[in-house]
């Protein structure tokens, strides 16, 4: 290769990677603005691909029209070089910065969480111990005091409601765990939006009168009532506004909950619902991130009372998850109202589905007998008695496995129905389940089996009768559940 042929190929070589260069720095730029955005001190960036391109018509004009010698293409193709590892250096800088500046906004973002979730484990020891402390104490002294009938009926009245409470923030926590982690879904259908208020009403309206409150109800506005929603979320709502203006609202209060329909198109109805009460308020800092997760205002008032800081963050979730919106009034010792506007679909009556009131002479439980398997004993006991007293004679199993094995030496018909727990040890219910299901005799496979269990989310109880169950019972076990679910498997009347 000549010296002159060398000498065009530095110079066009230099300017096909100044070429390169432009577009390497047009991407560069583009992605400055989008980790950045489109922000006045990343304007200049324009500047240096007109520099670049000057550069690449330089090039191109020395090699067709000038007589460069071997210094100056040299000089040529070592620039353009240079300007490729300067945009190559300058690309991984702002890599590095911006991963740094992410890994700081994602570590303060850590810190705060981790304060919350501190305070949140303070307020759950607190509010925990709580309704424990009314349950061991009221034991004890059901125990060690000589008392009549009347007196152990009180103390075993303030146990179960302390024992409610304890069951309501475990439930708030599972719930929000499964917001957070996307696993919460609307189950939709049919349903009377009047009745599900009256009933939360009526769960409220004792507790109303015994603390004096001036408690009213309002749904004169309604005019769609049939419509298709999440019952039991909807309920979730209302429960939590309404206890929240429950517990915030002093002796002699008052609390309004107030219905209205919107306009109405396309089969669909505006609503606002508004829960008002003249109790506390909250500050406007406070008022600010009261949906926020953990969050609980300070104040001598409001750490006398119980609550996990979740009621209002699972509330504003579930209005989003049905694409309404809710907004919040307060003001500090004036009281607080909150708004909730969202939009349903409208069904007839004929839709929304009656509850079940065929009733049946017969005594089901009579000479029905039962095979429970449940591996802790306390559980075990609590069920037989709960069986035991509706009629039911019960045989029991302390594992899947056991279950499996007591039923495969049956005779069949000699069990009528199968209560199995889920979490045990050997063999766990569904194992024990599709396990019954595969026997060769089919009437003994097809026992009636009901899981029994504290996994009571909607996905627990699918994959329950995914594995051939034919119902399912949420623990902790309380009778009219248990009846319930039997009904449903026997087809007649628990007494």
């Amino acid at each position: 290769m000549n010296s002159n042929t060398l000498i065009l190929a530095l110079v066009f070589l230099g300017s096909a990677l100044m070429l390169i260069n432009i577009i390497l720095y047009i991407r560069f730029e583009r992605y400055i603005r989008h980790i950045w955005g489109n922000k006045t001190h990343v304007a200049g960036l324009y500047v240096p691909i007109a520099l670049l391109v000057l550069f690449l018509i330089g090039y191109l004009f020395v090699g067709l029209f000038g007589k460069p010698d071997i210094v100056m293409a040299g000089i040529l193709f070592g620039g353009s070089v240079f300007v490729y590892i300067i945009i190559k250096v300058l690309r991984g800088l702002a890599v590095s910065v911006y991963n740094s500046e992410q890994l700081r906004v994602e570590l303060q973002a850590a810190e705060r969480a981790s304060k919350a979730k501190t305070a949140f484990l303070s307020n759950m020891s607190h509010d925990i111990r709580t309704p424990l402390n009314a349950i061991i104490g009221y034991s004890a002294m059901a125990e060690s005091e000589p008392a009549d009938e009347a007196k152990l009926r009180e103390y075993i009245g303030k146990i179960g409601i302390a024992g409610r409470h304890l069951l309501d923030l475990i439930n708030d926590v599972l719930e929000m765990s499964r917001i957070e982690s996307g696993r919460m879904h609307l189950e939709e259908a049919p349903a009377d939006i009047l009745s599900v208020l009256d009933e939360v009403a009526t769960v409220f309206g004792d507790q109303m009168k015994e603390k004096g409150i001036d408690f009213s109800v309002d749904t004169s506005a309604v005019s769609d009532r049939y419509v298709i929603c999440d019952r039991i979320r909807f309920s979730r709502i209302l429960m939590n506004l309404i206890s929240n203006a429950y517990k915030f609202t002093p002796e002699g209060g008052r609390v309004s909950a107030v219905l209205t329909e919107g306009s109405t198109t396309g089969g669909r109805a505006d609503y606002e619902l508004r829960v008002k009460d003249n109790g506390i308020g909250m500050s406007r800092e406070f008022a600010a991130k009261v949906f926020d997760s953990f969050e609980r205002e300070r104040t001598s008032t409001v750490s006398s009372l119980q609550g996990t800081g979740l009621g209002m963050a699972i509330t504003r979730s579930i209005v989003e998850m049905m694409g309404g919106t809710i907004d919040v009034e307060t003001e500090q010792g004036k009281g607080t109202e909150f708004i909730v506007r969202f939009s349903l679909e409208t069904t007839s009556k004929e839709n929304v589905n009656a509850p079940d009131r065929s009733e049946y002479s017969c005594d089901c439980a009579e000479g029905m007998r039962l095979l429970l398997a449940e591996d802790v004993e306390v559980n075990r006991e609590i069920a037989v008695m709960m069986l035991t007293s509706m009629g039911f004679m019960v045989e029991t199993a302390v594992n899947g496995r056991e279950a499996a094995d007591m039923v495969i030496a049956s005779e069949p018909g000699y069990y009528d129905a199968v209560l199995m727990d889920i979490q045990m040890p050997v063999m766990n219910g569904y194992e024990a389940a599709e396990l019954i299901r595969s026997l060769p005799d089919r009437e003994l496979a097809s026992v009636p089996i009901i899981a029994v269990t504290a996994n009571a989310f909607a996905e627990d109880v699918q994959k329950a009768f995914d594995t051939g169950m034919n119902g399912h019972i949420s623990k902790p076990l309380e009778q009219n559940s248990i009846k319930r679910v039997l009904k449903q498997v026997f087809g007649c009347e628990i007494s």
